[in-house]
């Protein structure tokens, strides 16, 4: 079945499109294809994962239903432990609420503030 449109990017609004290029560059492994000022986009080749200026942004407070995240990324590996060491590392970090009893998967928000999840690779 064709559709209407075809997909294209997830358009993340943050106040610097470089820097949150940078950081899911190396957190994907993808190669940064485009920074501008105000637009910046990672992609292996597929869908891509774009950045948007916007200089009032505030980011989401979940789990604070006032300020819901509205969007979150899921990301899969293999080693929650060693993807979480390293995801810290290059800017992350690690949400105070983790819902996950069982482990299958640990929130962390972007340098913009952005929630996203590692999850447990099934």
């Amino acid at each position: 079945m064709s559709g209407i449109a075809e997909y294209r990017s997830v358009v993340l609004d943050c106040p610097d499109p470089g820097a949150l290029a940078e950081f899911y560059a190396k957190l994907l492994g993808w190669p940064i294809l485009s920074v501008e000022e105000d637009w910046a986009v990672v992609s292996d080749g597929g869908p891509r994962l774009a950045f948007q200026l916007a200089a009032d942004h505030q980011p989401p407070r979940w789990p604070d239903p006032d300020h819901p995240q509205q969007l979150h990324l899921d990301l899969a590996v293999d080693d929650l432990d060693e993807a979480e060491a390293q995801t810290v590392k290059i800017g992350a970090s690690k949400h105070e609420h983790q819902p996950s009893a069982d482990d299958e998967f640990r929130v962390f928000l972007d340098p913009a503030g952005h929630p996203f999840c590692l999850c447990r690779r099934v």
